[in-house]
């Protein structure tokens, strides 16, 4: 058995907490782990973690590995599968396929399962039990978990069971996502699930189906893996129900009742919160019923006499919208995109592979960031044209190139580091290193670095 998390989405239904710099998949919604780490946990629980592939794009790799290095340290870079580009879930579920059959040479009958890395499921140990059952019954087909639906859904597709043939259904049609009448029928009738987005087939299963059905997949496949990857781009942009299983006449459905969302709004995500007395105790609501608050920031969050409505603080931006009405968050995101808006796409808290950094201050003679730095990452050799930087440790122990100087540099120490003057900052222990850097010059922008050496291959940026 071998899993793929797809986990290259960027998420924007959930602005503003995730962004282009760091999508829905690597925020901390509802436990202190986030949701891809949630979902490398859970599907661990069918399979050894050495068995666990993730497909992404460059942007984030990083972001993945630094996440499921926490959860699981011996995590190899090679179980990362890096998309040239994203294109879908079609295109995606290909190139896995692909690494799978030419570098990692697998059987061509073993059972994959390919699942989203962004759902909420509440009770991982049935999800888990579901999954096995799947992978052991799916023989030659290609299969699909169909959620238990909760309610008439209307933002969710549908998949019609058809007759049973023990451990599973025949798939009779997919739907997409209907009005609200519709829903209520399909609810009434007991023959249909929520399409949760998760597939299992084995490599053989796949080839013959995409062969039959989506030809320019199959002869895609069919090239060196250098020649494929880059023709990946040629690649139509398409889901995976679409390019195969709403085709394939081999579909059949598991039934899956384990409590799952999606979390495809901050409605979804105020309902998973006060099912699971989930809420954030130190928000304070005075005369005010219905409203849900979340403080990516820790802060606290006060209401007086107000009624259905959700709050969300991420560090530089406070949204508040009506319950019931999440679809319009695509309204403020145009908005910002069409004024080009930097809050559209990023956070003030920015990522990178070493660690991240948060802008405390930013004015036009100084900025203040808080940097943080993973157990054994490095900053680049550096230097800059036209600004000087003053760091101050405030937690871990922080080993500093400063010119001709190999410093080390405990809480409270700090040191200066003039205009021009080669300097990297490196974290040697296995805690957190944290620092406060103060910028002052003519010109503070992120594009004012000078790469001498980078263990992550960057040009620019820092």
């Amino acid at each position: 058995m071998i899993g793929i998390i797809l986990c290259g989405g960027s998420g924007k239904r959930l602005w503003p907490l995730s962004r282009t710099n760091f999508p829905k998949q690597f925020l901390r919604l509802y436990s202190d782990r986030s949701l891809l780490q949630e979902t490398f946990l859970r599907i661990q629980k069918v399979m050894s973690a050495d068995h666990i592939y993730l497909v992404t794009n460059q942007a984030n790799y990083y972001n993945v590995f630094n996440q499921i290095r926490e959860v699981y340290p011996l995590i190899k870079k090679d179980q990362i599968i890096i998309e040239p580009i994203s294109l879908n879930t079609a295109p995606a579920i290909l190139l896995a396929v692909k690494y799978l059959s030419d570098r990692t040479k697998i059987d061509e009958k073993e059972p994959l399962i390919f699942l989203p890395a962004d759902h909420y499921i509440g009770q991982s140990e049935k999800f888990a039990e579901t999954v096995k059952l799947a992978l052991e019954n799916v023989g030659d087909n290609v299969g699909t978990l169909g959620i238990a639906p909760t309610g008439p859904e209307t933002g969710f597709g549908y998949i019609e069971k058809g007759e049973p043939q023990g451990a599973y259904h025949l798939v009779k049609s997919f739907k997409e996502k209907p009005d609200r009448a519709t829903a209520e029928k399909y609810l009434e009738s007991g023959q249909y699930v929520w399409n949760g987005g998760i597939y299992f087939f084995s490599t053989e299963t796949f080839l013959g189906e995409i062969k039959s059905h989506a030809p320019q997949l199959f002869e895609h496949f069919e090239k060196t893996y250098e020649e494929f990857l880059e023709g990946f781009g040629q690649l139509k942009e398409e889901p995976i129900d679409t390019a195969l299983s709403e085709k394939s006449d081999k579909v059949i459905v598991f039934d899956g009742d384990f409590d799952w969302s999606d979390i495809g709004s901050f409605d979804a995500l105020a309902e998973i919160a006060e099912k699971n007395n989930l809420l954030e105790p130190k928000h304070i609501f005075m005369d005010s019923n219905n409203v849900f608050a979340h403080s990516e920031s820790d802060k606290t969050i006060a209401t007086l006499g107000v009624d259905d409505v959700i709050i969300i603080e991420s560090n530089d931006v406070v949204f508040v919208q009506k319950r019931g009405e999440s679809e319009g968050v695509k309204k403020v995101v145009a908005y910002l995109k069409e004024n080009k808006r930097k809050e559209a796409e990023h956070n003030v808290i920015v990522y990178r592979p070493w660690g991240k950094y948060e802008v405390l201050i930013d004015s036009d003679s100084h900025k203040v960031k808080k940097i943080t730095v993973f157990p054994g990452a490095s900053l680049s050799l550096q230097s800059h044209e036209h600004r000087s930087e003053h760091w101050v440790v405030v937690k871990g122990t922080a080993t500093v190139v400063n010119g001709e100087n190999l410093l080390t540099l405990r809480e409270n120490e700090s040191t200066y580091i003039l205009a021009k003057s080669l300097h990297r900052l490196s974290n040697s222990e296995k805690e957190n290193l944290e620092i406060i850097e103060v910028q002052t010059g003519d010109y503070l922008g992120e594009d004012d670095i000078v790469r001498y050496e980078d263990v992550y291959g960057r040009q620019d940026g820092v």
